[in-house]
Protein backbone atom coordinates (compact mmCIF):
# COMPACT_ATOMS: atom_id res chain seq x y z
CA UNK A 1 0.00 0.00 0.00
CA UNK A 2 1.42 3.47 -0.88
CA UNK A 3 2.49 5.60 2.06
CA UNK A 4 3.13 8.95 0.34
CA UNK A 5 0.64 11.61 1.36
CA UNK A 6 -1.77 12.45 -1.44
CA UNK A 7 -2.13 16.22 -1.40
CA UNK A 8 -5.28 17.74 -2.84
CA UNK A 9 -5.28 19.70 -6.08
CA UNK A 10 -6.32 23.35 -6.36
CA UNK A 11 -9.57 22.24 -8.01
CA UNK A 12 -10.34 19.95 -5.07
CA UNK A 13 -9.58 22.67 -2.51
CA UNK A 14 -11.74 25.14 -4.46
CA UNK A 15 -14.55 22.56 -4.40
CA UNK A 16 -14.13 22.31 -0.63
CA UNK A 17 -14.27 26.11 -0.33
CA UNK A 18 -17.49 26.15 -2.37
CA UNK A 19 -19.22 23.08 -0.95
CA UNK A 20 -17.82 22.94 2.58
CA UNK A 21 -16.90 19.26 2.49
CA UNK A 22 -14.82 16.59 0.79
CA UNK A 23 -15.95 12.95 0.66
CA UNK A 24 -13.51 10.02 0.45
CA UNK A 25 -15.69 7.00 -0.23
CA UNK A 26 -14.70 3.60 1.16
CA UNK A 27 -10.99 4.31 1.55
CA UNK A 28 -10.47 2.66 4.96
CA UNK A 29 -9.55 -1.07 4.92
CA UNK A 30 -12.14 -3.44 6.34
CA UNK A 31 -9.77 -4.68 9.04
CA UNK A 32 -9.47 -1.12 10.37
CA UNK A 33 -13.24 -0.67 10.13
CA UNK A 34 -13.84 -3.76 12.26
CA UNK A 35 -11.38 -2.61 14.90
CA UNK A 36 -13.02 0.80 14.88
CA UNK A 37 -16.52 -0.59 15.49
CA UNK A 38 -15.26 -2.58 18.46
CA UNK A 39 -13.46 0.46 19.90
CA UNK A 40 -16.40 2.82 19.36
CA UNK A 41 -18.78 0.37 21.04
CA UNK A 42 -16.52 0.33 24.09
CA UNK A 43 -16.14 4.11 24.26
CA UNK A 44 -13.22 6.35 23.39
CA UNK A 45 -11.02 8.03 26.02
CA UNK A 46 -11.10 11.82 26.23
CA UNK A 47 -8.42 13.82 24.47
CA UNK A 48 -7.42 17.20 25.96
CA UNK A 49 -7.86 20.23 23.73
CA UNK A 50 -4.75 21.04 21.68
CA UNK A 51 -3.18 17.56 21.78
CA UNK A 52 -1.07 16.62 18.73
CA UNK A 53 -2.58 13.63 16.89
CA UNK A 54 0.54 11.50 17.45
CA UNK A 55 0.02 11.81 21.21
CA UNK A 56 -3.76 11.55 21.11
CA UNK A 57 -3.77 8.47 18.88
CA UNK A 58 -0.56 6.42 19.28
CA UNK A 59 0.47 3.52 17.04
CA UNK A 60 -1.69 0.47 17.57
CA UNK A 61 -4.95 2.39 17.69
CA UNK A 62 -7.39 2.33 14.81
CA UNK A 63 -7.37 6.15 14.72
CA UNK A 64 -3.62 6.19 14.12
CA UNK A 65 -4.08 3.84 11.18
CA UNK A 66 -7.00 5.92 9.88
CA UNK A 67 -5.04 9.17 9.96
CA UNK A 68 -2.01 7.49 8.39
CA UNK A 69 -3.87 6.58 5.21
CA UNK A 70 -2.25 8.59 2.38
CA UNK A 71 -5.55 10.02 1.14
CA UNK A 72 -6.62 11.11 4.64
CA UNK A 73 -3.19 12.44 5.65
CA UNK A 74 -2.83 14.33 2.38
CA UNK A 75 -6.29 15.86 2.50
CA UNK A 76 -5.86 17.00 6.10
CA UNK A 77 -2.45 18.52 5.38
CA UNK A 78 -3.88 20.29 2.33
CA UNK A 79 -6.62 21.90 4.41
CA UNK A 80 -5.18 22.47 7.91
CA UNK A 81 -1.47 21.95 7.33
CA UNK A 82 1.11 19.68 8.90
CA UNK A 83 0.92 18.86 12.60
CA UNK A 84 -2.55 20.20 13.44
CA UNK A 85 -3.88 19.70 16.95
CA UNK A 86 -6.96 17.84 18.08
CA UNK A 87 -9.77 20.09 19.28
CA UNK A 88 -11.97 17.23 20.50
CA UNK A 89 -13.35 13.92 19.32
CA UNK A 90 -16.69 12.24 19.82
CA UNK A 91 -18.61 9.07 19.03
CA UNK A 92 -22.03 9.77 17.52
CA UNK A 93 -24.54 6.92 17.79
CA UNK A 94 -27.98 6.62 16.23
CA UNK A 95 -29.85 3.84 17.98
CA UNK A 96 -32.05 1.31 16.10
CA UNK A 97 -35.58 2.57 15.40
CA UNK A 98 -34.75 5.68 17.39
CA UNK A 99 -37.71 7.55 15.96
CA UNK A 100 -36.16 11.01 15.94
CA UNK A 101 -33.52 12.99 14.11
CA UNK A 102 -30.96 15.53 15.24
CA UNK A 103 -31.85 19.17 14.59
CA UNK A 104 -30.15 20.87 11.68
CA UNK A 105 -27.33 22.91 13.19
CA UNK A 106 -23.84 24.30 12.82
CA UNK A 107 -20.99 23.45 15.20
CA UNK A 108 -19.32 26.16 17.27
CA UNK A 109 -20.58 29.06 15.21
CA UNK A 110 -19.14 31.51 17.71
CA UNK A 111 -16.10 30.80 15.52
CA UNK A 112 -16.25 33.53 12.86
CA UNK A 113 -12.60 33.69 11.79
CA UNK A 114 -12.44 34.99 8.20
CA UNK A 115 -8.92 33.74 7.49
CA UNK A 116 -8.82 30.33 9.17
CA UNK A 117 -11.07 27.33 9.69
CA UNK A 118 -11.06 24.00 11.47
CA UNK A 119 -11.76 20.71 9.74
CA UNK A 120 -13.97 18.02 11.19
CA UNK A 121 -13.26 14.47 10.11
CA UNK A 122 -16.35 12.28 10.06
CA UNK A 123 -15.65 8.55 9.76
CA UNK A 124 -18.24 5.86 8.99
CA UNK A 125 -16.80 2.41 9.78
CA UNK A 126 -19.75 0.49 8.35
CA UNK A 127 -22.05 0.88 5.39
CA UNK A 128 -24.71 3.55 5.76
CA UNK A 129 -27.89 2.68 3.88
CA UNK A 130 -30.81 5.04 3.16
CA UNK A 131 -32.83 3.48 6.00
CA UNK A 132 -29.98 4.09 8.45
CA UNK A 133 -30.47 7.82 8.08
CA UNK A 134 -26.95 9.08 7.56
CA UNK A 135 -25.70 12.59 8.13
CA UNK A 136 -27.70 15.31 6.42
CA UNK A 137 -25.69 18.32 5.28
CA UNK A 138 -26.36 21.44 3.24
CA UNK A 139 -23.66 22.02 0.60
CA UNK A 140 -22.43 25.59 0.48
CA UNK A 141 -23.84 26.54 3.88
CA UNK A 142 -20.58 26.73 5.82
CA UNK A 143 -19.90 30.43 5.24
CA UNK A 144 -23.48 31.52 6.08
CA UNK A 145 -23.13 32.32 9.77
CA UNK A 146 -25.78 30.98 12.11
CA UNK A 147 -25.80 30.34 15.85
CA UNK A 148 -25.86 26.63 16.61
CA UNK A 149 -29.51 25.51 16.21
CA UNK A 150 -30.94 28.77 14.86
CA UNK A 151 -31.96 26.75 11.81
CA UNK A 152 -33.21 23.78 13.85
CA UNK A 153 -36.83 24.47 12.92
CA UNK A 154 -35.97 23.94 9.24
CA UNK A 155 -36.81 20.40 8.17
CA UNK A 156 -35.54 20.32 4.59
CA UNK A 157 -33.66 22.58 2.19
CA UNK A 158 -33.42 22.17 -1.56
CA UNK A 159 -30.15 20.53 -2.54
CA UNK A 160 -29.42 19.03 0.86
CA UNK A 161 -27.57 15.72 0.88
CA UNK A 162 -28.05 12.72 3.14
CA UNK A 163 -24.98 10.57 3.34
CA UNK A 164 -25.31 7.05 1.96
CA UNK A 165 -21.91 5.44 1.73
CA UNK A 166 -19.87 2.23 1.80
CA UNK A 167 -17.98 1.11 4.89
CA UNK A 168 -14.76 3.00 5.51
CA UNK A 169 -15.90 6.37 4.21
CA UNK A 170 -14.29 9.57 5.50
CA UNK A 171 -15.85 13.01 5.06
CA UNK A 172 -13.88 16.17 5.84
CA UNK A 173 -16.07 19.20 6.55
CA UNK A 174 -15.54 22.89 7.23
CA UNK A 175 -16.48 23.56 10.86
CA UNK A 176 -19.37 25.81 9.85
CA UNK A 177 -21.38 23.47 7.62
CA UNK A 178 -25.06 22.98 8.48
CA UNK A 179 -25.72 19.35 9.27
CA UNK A 180 -27.63 16.90 11.44
CA UNK A 181 -27.89 13.16 12.05
CA UNK A 182 -31.02 11.62 10.52
CA UNK A 183 -33.10 9.03 12.33
CA UNK A 184 -32.13 5.38 12.06
CA UNK A 185 -35.05 3.21 10.91
CA UNK A 186 -33.13 -0.08 10.90
CA UNK A 187 -32.47 -2.65 13.60
CA UNK A 188 -28.73 -1.91 13.60
CA UNK A 189 -26.88 0.73 15.60
CA UNK A 190 -25.21 3.37 13.42
CA UNK A 191 -21.84 4.84 14.35
CA UNK A 192 -20.09 7.99 13.22
CA UNK A 193 -16.78 9.03 14.72
CA UNK A 194 -15.77 12.69 14.58
CA UNK A 195 -12.46 14.47 15.18
CA UNK A 196 -12.05 18.24 14.95
CA UNK A 197 -8.62 19.50 13.88
CA UNK A 198 -7.17 22.97 14.52
CA UNK A 199 -4.47 24.33 12.19
CA UNK A 200 -1.16 25.42 13.73
CA UNK A 201 0.27 27.10 10.63
CA UNK A 202 -1.17 29.70 8.23
CA UNK A 203 -3.54 27.94 5.84
CA UNK A 204 -1.86 29.31 2.75
CA UNK A 205 -1.07 27.15 -0.31
CA UNK A 206 -0.78 23.92 1.65
CA UNK A 207 -1.94 21.74 -1.25
CA UNK A 208 -0.54 20.86 -4.70
CA UNK A 209 -0.83 24.24 -6.41
CA UNK A 210 0.37 23.12 -9.84
CA UNK A 211 -3.16 23.64 -11.22
CA UNK A 212 -3.82 26.93 -9.46
CA UNK A 213 -4.49 28.75 -12.75
CA UNK A 214 -6.84 26.08 -14.09
CA UNK A 215 -10.16 27.69 -15.15
CA UNK A 216 -11.89 24.84 -13.30
CA UNK A 217 -10.83 26.50 -10.03
CA UNK A 218 -12.96 29.58 -10.72
CA UNK A 219 -15.77 27.36 -11.99
CA UNK A 220 -15.83 25.49 -8.67
CA UNK A 221 -15.81 28.71 -6.67
CA UNK A 222 -18.71 30.04 -8.74
CA UNK A 223 -20.98 27.06 -8.01
CA UNK A 224 -24.59 27.83 -7.08
CA UNK A 225 -26.65 25.52 -4.88
CA UNK A 226 -30.44 24.98 -5.04
CA UNK A 227 -31.19 26.46 -1.61
CA UNK A 228 -29.78 29.85 -2.61
CA UNK A 229 -32.03 32.64 -3.75
CA UNK A 230 -30.41 34.27 -6.76
CA UNK A 231 -29.59 37.57 -5.07
CA UNK A 232 -28.43 36.09 -1.76
CA UNK A 233 -26.13 33.71 -3.61
CA UNK A 234 -23.89 36.72 -4.15
CA UNK A 235 -23.12 36.70 -0.43
CA UNK A 236 -21.83 33.13 -0.69
CA UNK A 237 -19.67 33.97 -3.73
CA UNK A 238 -18.33 37.03 -1.91
CA UNK A 239 -17.41 35.00 1.17
CA UNK A 240 -15.79 32.27 -0.93
CA UNK A 241 -13.64 34.83 -2.69
CA UNK A 242 -12.50 36.20 0.67
CA UNK A 243 -11.59 32.70 1.84
CA UNK A 244 -9.84 31.84 -1.43
CA UNK A 245 -7.82 35.04 -1.21
CA UNK A 246 -6.73 34.06 2.30
CA UNK A 247 -5.87 30.50 1.25
CA UNK A 248 -3.86 31.54 -1.80
CA UNK A 249 -2.38 34.82 -0.57
CA UNK A 250 -3.73 36.43 -3.76
CA UNK A 251 -5.64 39.60 -2.89
CA UNK A 252 -6.42 40.26 -6.56
CA UNK A 253 -8.57 37.16 -7.13
CA UNK A 254 -12.24 37.88 -7.68
CA UNK A 255 -15.44 36.63 -9.33
CA UNK A 256 -17.68 39.20 -11.04
CA UNK A 257 -15.91 41.92 -9.01
CA UNK A 258 -18.02 41.06 -5.92
CA UNK A 259 -15.17 41.75 -3.49
CA UNK A 260 -13.37 44.37 -5.57
CA UNK A 261 -16.34 46.72 -5.70
CA UNK A 262 -17.18 46.53 -1.98
CA UNK A 263 -13.56 46.95 -0.91
CA UNK A 264 -13.15 50.11 -2.99
CA UNK A 265 -12.22 52.93 -0.57
CA UNK A 266 -11.33 56.06 -2.58
CA UNK A 267 -11.13 58.18 0.56
CA UNK A 268 -8.47 55.89 2.00
CA UNK A 269 -6.46 55.97 -1.22
CA UNK A 270 -6.56 59.77 -1.31
CA UNK A 271 -4.60 59.94 1.95
CA UNK A 272 -1.84 57.56 0.84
Amino acid sequence: MPTTKQLLSSVQVARFVAQGYLCLDGIVPQETNQRAIEALASGMPAVPYGTPPAQAFPPGTFVHDLLSLPAVAGALESLVGPEPTVDHHAVHVREPHEGRAQLLHGDAIIDVRPDAFDVQLMYYPHEVTPDMGGTLSVPGSHLRRINETDIGRVQNLRGQTRLVCPAGTVVLVHHGIWHGGRRNDTGRRRYMYKIRFNPTVPQVRLWDTSDLDDPAVTAELNTYFPWYEHATARLEIHNRVLLWRALTGDDSFDIEYWVTRVSNRPALRSHV
